[in-house]
């Protein structure tokens, strides 16, 4: 990470300020639960119209096709190419959940 002072003391990172939003993706394969995040000021939509090869979820449980038990990880990279769709989890977001 780089840092730059202005002439004032100001101190400016390379640090883009997030929201994370609860969220369901659905890949060609499985259902994901978890935190997207989102720049500030912006939409869900925005952060999945990015030019970028994955989407970041953290707090992620897969959901596999074998009904078997899911499985928790704190972070997950999700090839954007493989995502069938998104949705707000709003049953998390209404009990409080979100950070």
């Amino acid at each position: 990470m780089s840092f730059e002072y202005d002439n004032k003391g100001k101190i400016y990172t390379d640090v883009i300020p997030k929201t994370a939003i609860s969220a369901l993706v659905q890949t060609t394969t499985h259902l994901i639960q978890g935190k997207v995040h989102v720049r500030r000021d912006e939409r869900l939509k925005d952060e999945l119209d990015r030019d970028e090869l994955f989407l970041a979820i953290t707090e992620a449980i897969i959901f596999g096709p074998d009904k078997g038990p899911p499985r928790e990880v704190p972070f997950l990279a999700v090839r954007r190419a493989q995502i069938v769709w998104v949705a707000p989890d709003e049953e998390v977001e209404q009990t409080g959940s979100e950070a």
